[in-house]
């Protein structure tokens, strides 16, 4: 399953309309999780297959999206990515949270668990 990866204009859609509120306001209709990564790193790799399985497994109950730093630098700069992979998760309610790295796949369950209460 390929996970889908989002430009400037479909994370105003999706995520978060940056041009319209400098308080954050999810758009989305279920928790999600945004991988920002590059094609040449070597952690980033690591972690894309798990973050299928966890589509597979999760299903519709959380959106999972992918967002090529290389490509698309004014949502890494918006966030102040710094190094990559670094993971957003978006709960429904309440503000994200940043992950760094190339997490262990329970370690996502974990997050996914505790900051989207997605079970």
């Amino acid at each position: 399953m390929k996970l889908e990866h989002l430009t400037v204009d479909t994370f105003k859609q999706k995520i978060f309309n940056y041009e319209n509120s400098k308080d954050w306001k999810y758009e989305g209709e279920k928790p999600a999780i945004i991988d920002f990564y590059a094609d040449w790193c070597g952690p980033c790799k690591i972690i894309a297959p798990i973050l299928e399985e966890l589509k597979e497994e999760y299903g519709d109950k959380l959106d999972i999206y992918k967002v090529d730093t290389e490509d698309q630098r004014e949502l890494s700069t918006i966030f102040g990515i710094q190094s990559i992979p670094s993971l957003l998760f978006i709960p429904k309610e309440g503000q994200p949270q940043m992950a760094m790295g190339a997490l262990p796949k329970e370690t996502f369950k974990q997050a996914i668990s505790e900051v989207l209460n997605v079970n």
